[in-house]
């Protein structure tokens, strides 16, 4: 791919992941140009980012609140960015035929179909919406491999096991470690965790992040979601996955190989790093992140998750090994019961309480097809919600 002005969409423009990757675009103008906008409902937002960037196309998932960007850019007399609508237009962005590279960054399930749609229009891939490969990963690299279309990870563990592995044989790798920072609640007690906050919660010690994903970093079910990730990118089965807690996020992942040696990343912990690797790969770009001290990190310390008292990691492994439809209703009940968590409806313990409940309800065709998987989301959602209401009897 080349980098010189290359085309840009950014699915989810308004949130975390894409105001980083629209400051990355920013900073490099002579690399790169917006051409595409989505959101879901974010409306200022998005106002701001067509003034600045111009796109040919935006599109909004509410229709309401894509009524009003259109009436606004009328009477701004902004009539150079077209409006889109709904869930299908968002995926008529995600297919845009003047793009060269499409960031998928929309949070949760909602990223699946669009993130498709790019893929069947021949689109190379951003990741960082990591729900598309937990809930359909094998259909989704099916169509990747179909369509000639090359997904680079922007997790940033992804994206450093990616880089660890460039060059290498696959039969010489012995595992993958994925770290994790541990989120805000390393080293606590169920008990302890009894009474935590959403604002608590929402406390990350490292990074900046979505409320979502930020939630599934507190009890580790970001990362199990990104073994399944890894598993689907890199090919490697549930037993060559490892995970390590890793407080400082300094390192963001490792590859470990049969000689013994290991290969680390390094870097700051902010998302404008891995995103700028897959906007210019296999080019990198000068002074993107903050330089790593070591002098002053000082200590690097590494520890084995608890999933007895974080158990949505060990649900995410058995949901891998479980394979089916299993991966999207573990994606789709935590979705649904991270939801009444932010919504101050249910206390944190009984978020992997209700996902448990609803994987062991489960009865799982073994088949992963698209439609299979939509429905399996579907069904875990309500269950999820049917489990909170028998609780609260």
């Amino acid at each position: 791919m080349d980098i010189t002005t290359k085309k840009i969409t950014v699915l989810g423009s308004t949130g975390s992941i894409g105001r980083s990757t629209l400051e990355v675009i920013a900073g490099n103008p002579d690399k790169f140009k917006v051409c595409a906008l989505s959101a879901n409902n974010n409306i200022d937002v998005l106002k701001e980012q067509i003034l600045q960037f111009k796109p040919d196309v935006a599109a909004l998932s509410d229709e309401k609140a894509a009524n009003e960007l259109y009436k606004w850019l009328k009477v701004s007399g902004v009539n150079s960015c077209h409006v889109l609508s709904g869930p299908q237009g968002v995926c008529d962005v995600a297919a845009y035929g003047e793009s060269d590279f499409v960031v998928s960054a929309i949070v949760g399930a909602a990223g699946l179909r669009p993130t498709l749609s790019a893929i069947r229009a021949k689109k190379h891939i951003g990741l960082a919406n990591k729900e598309t490969l937990v809930m359909a990963g094998a259909a989704v690299m099916a169509e990747a491999h179909k369509n000639g279309v090359t997904i680079l990870p922007i997790d940033s563990e992804h994206s450093a096991i990616f880089q660890c592995l460039e060059g290498h044989d696959k039969a010489a790798v012995r595992r993958l470690i994925l770290t994790a920072s541990g989120g805000p609640f390393f080293g606590k007690t169920l008990q302890e965790l009894e009474f935590v906050t959403r604002a608590d919660a929402l406390k990350h010690p490292n990074w900046e992040m979505g409320a979502k994903i930020t939630i599934d970093s507190a009890t580790l079910m970001n990362k199990g979601l990104e073994v399944i990730e890894a598993h689907h990118l890199f090919g490697f089965s549930h037993d060559k996955i490892s995970v390590v807690v890793h407080p400082q996020s300094i390192i963001h992942s490792m590859v470990e190989f049969i000689d013994g040696s290991v290969l680390a990343e390094l870097s700051v912990p902010d998302m404008k790093g891995p995103i700028a690797y897959a906007l210019s790969y296999p080019e990198r770009i000068n002074g993107v992140l903050k330089r790593v001290n070591l002098e002053d990190i000082c200590t690097l310390s590494f520890h084995k998750p608890d999933t007895d008292t974080f158990k949505c990691l060990r649900l995410a492994y058995e949901a891998l090994k479980e394979g089916g439809t299993m991966p999207a209703v573990l994606n789709g009940a935590n979705e649904a019961a991270v939801g009444l968590f932010i919504k101050d409806i249910i206390n944190f313990n009984m978020i992997p309480d209700i996902i448990e409940e609803v994987m062991d309800a489960h009865d799982n065709i073994g088949e992963c097809d698209l439609e299979s998987v939509s429905e399996a989301d579907s069904w875990a959602r309500a269950i999820a919600v049917e489990k909170f209401m028998e609780v609260k009897k």
